[in-house]
């Protein structure tokens, strides 16, 4: 039996490894304003999409008290393009607002991976 089990703990770590995506995170954001109260956002997500079961499917702009000012949806998975970098134009921010948090969602995990809280430029 204990010759049984170091074979089959020698054929696991032999094999390769197995991912399993995690929560999407956000690693990047890049903003500017376009207009009075109008902005632009670059936006780069990490999720180890694993196909259509399992992907990032959108990114959020969320003003500090939690209302969504912005969604860019992701139609389909990344699976061999990561980190990927997508936009987002025509967010209208109020002016009282200076600084926004970005949040990404996988089609499993929902929220709770990286987010990034970036400054509004005025």
């Amino acid at each position: 039996m204990t010759r049984l089990l170091i074979v089959a703990l020698g054929l696991i770590a032999a094999s390769p490894a197995i991912v399993f995506p995690g929560e999407a995170d956000v690693t990047g954001v890049e903003v500017r304003q376009t207009a009075r109260g109008i902005f632009h956002f670059d936006v780069t997500v990490h999720h180890d999409d694993a196909g259509w079961d399992h992907y990032a499917d959108k990114w959020d702009v969320v003003a500090p008290d939690g209302t969504v000012v912005g969604t860019r949806t992701l139609y389909h998975p990344h699976v061999d393009e990561q980190l990927f970098t997508r936009s987002l134009s025509g967010v209208v921010i109020a002016d009282t607002i200076s600084e926004v948090s970005v949040r990404a969602h996988d089609s499993v995990h929902a929220y709770g991976g990286k987010t990034v809280t970036v400054a509004l430029p005025r």
